[in-house]
């Protein structure tokens, strides 16, 4: 009776200690990019495969007993996977070592070669690391071919049964000991849900008398297994220990990549189309239907006829004063007034708004142009700075904002031509500031 609760207590204890270093698995998030993501994280897994106390380890006289026998055992697992590449698993095992052929007895003889022993497990529990290696795929999430390694601590209770005399052989009732189980092994995923497990364990017993013979060093022995493993979890999850990581970046970049290639491209036809809708509505604004000399998006009164004198908005003057033109004769001081007018004429950053400071110098043009009955041509211009566009754009409705302020002064319209070149007629270079802020400009030329 003691001996069925201890082990049922050992069991429910090792169970109970690798649940309780798990935290729950984090809610997936919603997104299904570079978003929180649900795997399979808990399994379970059975096996059957053949135990020997024949191992790597045993040296040339194969520890106790020179000849294993190989007998069948059974086994299985619970598994918490914590990352792609590292689990804890509780495992127990059941079965019988086998061996004949007692080292301590004479070599060849007859007591020797009918000398064997028999050892139980009646249980045994363990608790270990698993270690996966093949994760680490560049082009696949979930891998199919999983090696791994195993290592860990146990407990278990056994008997040992030998038939022969000799120093130091007994069989033993059932003990317990401590045991250190490693192994190695591979996994082949055939679903989602199932993989197939293959492995081969090596444990080193925490005692002398495992097979039923006293002798110099612990005893240890082998379990070579096959077996299936049933990952636990929502059946669209991975599993997290057949996940890479890498691949999975890699893929989900992929894709982030080629979403921001498309949308640039978007982004491209619609500003290109942007472009268009403006060089269209510029063309029609700054283009003149009636022929009056005022542009169209300056134009309060469209549709005048020709040859009709109207002012700065476009519109007829009520009382039109009679144009004679006579010999224009163009002085060094009328010269000297629109020159300073345009070296005192500043606009609105990027804008054809004229600056207050400019009124008065262009007051006294406009008084030039009524008294002497000048023509004059504006021409503006602008650096390379910005999109050819912009800046024909820029320099005609500059143009145009200084011939209408002259109007507006009481110039005549139709004297006075304004014409927009960009950055066409540089007057220095364009790779200096100084240079840019000389070909930012509006010419004035009276005849």
């Amino acid at each position: 009776m003691n001996l069925k609760i201890t082990k049922s207590a050992m069991i429910l204890s090792l169970v109970g200690l690798s649940s309780a270093l798990f935290a729950q698995d984090s809610m997936p998030d919603s997104t299904n990019r570079f978003a929180k993501k649900d795997f399979r994280t808990w399994s379970i897994g059975l096996n059957g495969g053949m135990l020997t106390h024949y191992t790597p380890f045993n040296g040339g006289s194969n520890g106790d007993y020179f000849t294993p026998q190989e007998s069948w055992g059974y086994g299985g697992y619970i598994k918490k996977q914590i990352t792609p590449g590292f689990g804890l698993q509780a495992d127990f095992l059941a079965g019988k070592i086998k061996g004949m052929r007692a080292n301590a007895l004479p070599s060849g003889s007859a007591a020797q070669n009918n000398s064997t022993f028999n050892t139980r497990i009646d249980w045994s529990a363990a608790l270990k690391a698993n270690i996966t290696l093949a994760n680490l795929s560049l082009n696949h999430k979930n891998g199919v071919f999983s090696p791994y390694l195993t290592g860990g601590a146990g407990y278990m209770s056994s008997s040992a049964n030998v038939n022969y005399t000799a120093p130091g052989a007994a069989s033993t009732g059932y003990n317990e000991n401590w045991f250190i189980p490693i192994g190695a092994g591979f996994k082949l995923g055939l679903s989602n849900t199932i993989n197939l497990d293959f492995g081969y364990d090596v444990n080193f017993m925490k005692s002398r008398d495992f097979d039923g013979y006293s002798g110099a060093s612990n005893d240890r022995f082998s379990y070579a297994h096959a077996g299936i493993e049933i990952a636990l979890g929502k059946k669209s999850s991975p599993q997290l220990q057949r996940y890479s990581p890498i691949a999975a970046l890699r893929e989900e970049s992929a894709a982030e990549a080629a979403d921001l290639r498309r949308q640039l491209s978007t982004q491209e036809q619609n500003a290109r189309r942007d472009r268009e809708e403006a060089a269209a509505k510029y063309a029609q604004e700054m283009g003149d239907d009636d022929g009056d000399g005022v542009a169209n998006k300056f134009d309060k009164c469209p549709g005048t006829k020709p040859n009709t004198i109207v002012d700065g908005a476009g519109c007829p003057l009520r009382v039109p004063a009679p144009v004679i033109r006579e010999k224009v004769i163009v002085t060094e001081a009328d010269r000297k007034v629109v020159g300073e007018a345009i070296k005192n004429l500043e606009f609105e950053l990027g804008k054809s708004t004229i600056k207050a400071s400019s009124y008065a110098t262009l007051n006294r043009v406009a008084a030039l142009l009524v008294e002497k009955n000048f023509s004059l041509k504006l021409a503006g211009h602008t650096d390379n700075t910005g999109s050819m566009a912009l800046n024909l754009s820029l320099s005609k409705d500059r143009a145009e904002a200084v011939k209408a302020y002259l109007v507006s002064q009481g110039a005549n319209a139709s004297t006075i031509e304004a014409t927009g070149y960009g950055p066409n007629q540089p007057i220095a270079t364009n790779k200096t500031a100084e240079g840019r802020q000389k070909n930012r400009r509006v010419e004035f030329s009276l005849f």
